[in-house]
């Protein structure tokens, strides 16, 4: 299990496993660990993806076309350690990939590939109680979503949190925002105020004028689809061996631009 501080400003990263190739997966990841990542969300392709805006959609398509898929994307996660990665990787996954492999079998293949925590965006607070008892026996952290509902149920999430509190800023699908309600503070507010765990704010952070604003009101951001579209923007690149290198130095300067370790300020 790993803990995260709230003293740190967490820049919590999405890619999806698989594109644009797997071995390049890999690079992805430990350029972002080099920009300043506190934690990485790896995410396991998913022909319905829920949650997912139209850049993730595509990503996960690009991805299973490539042949990943929830073993695979575990797999990925153990060769990201084996090569230099040490920040907590946490699996991304839906839970019908969980219940087709098994869950003795799945809680194997995380240990094995020594990932550090889940996220089940599906599954709804109050039915995910089995797999936060089988995380906390493997000693896997089991990170929450809390998105805006009543203050007692964001209370009963909150208090049995563990590494950091992912907080959806707006109702619907993952996908790049110009802006942000403005109950969004107020519900950022409420749930810092309860969590004992960082609070970690995502569903649309673009930019560095949202990280500045969003690391006003809680312990950090998750950035997904942003990231993600600049992995689409250069695919030809990173999937070629000649200009590889130099599109990874790209993404990696890009990355920089959510981190508060590399922000000018």
């Amino acid at each position: 299990m790993f803990n995260l501080k709230k003293s740190d400003k967490l820049f919590v990263p999405f890619i999806t496993a698989g594109d644009p190739l797997p071995e390049v997966t890999v690079e992805l990841a430990k350029s972002l660990q080099a920009a300043g990542a506190s934690a990485l969300e790896l995410g396991v392709p998913y022909s319905d993806p829920l949650a997912d805006g139209p850049v993730i959609q595509r990503a996960s398509k690009r991805a299973l076309d490539n042949g990943m898929n929830i073993v695979e994307a575990i797999r990925l996660g153990g060769k990201m350690k084996k090569n230099g990665v040490d920040i907590p990787i946490i699996l991304f996954t839906y839970y019908n990939p969980v219940l087709q492999l098994d869950t003795d079998h799945f809680f194997a293949l995380l240990r094995q590939n020594k990932i550090d925590g889940l996220l089940v965006p599906d599954l709804p607070f109050e039915e995910s109680v089995y797999l936060q008892q089988q995380c906390k026996k493997q000693g896997i952290t089991y990170i929450s979503l809390v998105a805006p509902t009543s203050e007692s149920r964001i209370q009963k999430i909150a208090q049995q949190a563990e590494g950091f509190v992912y907080c959806v800023s707006s109702l619907g699908v993952t996908g790049v925002r110009d802006g942000f309600d403005d109950s969004v503070s107020s519900f950022v507010r409420s749930v810092k105020g309860m969590s004992p765990v960082p609070v970690a704010v995502g569903f649309g952070i673009s930019g560095s004028e949202q990280v500045e604003l969003m690391n006003e009101l809680a312990d950090g951001v998750v950035v997904g689809s942003a990231l993600v579209r600049k992995i689409e923007e250069l695919k030809d690149d990173l999937i070629s061996p000649e200009t590889r290198e130099q599109a990874l130095q790209t993404f990696e300067e890009y990355a920089k631009t959510f981190s508060v370790s590399y922000m000018v300020k």
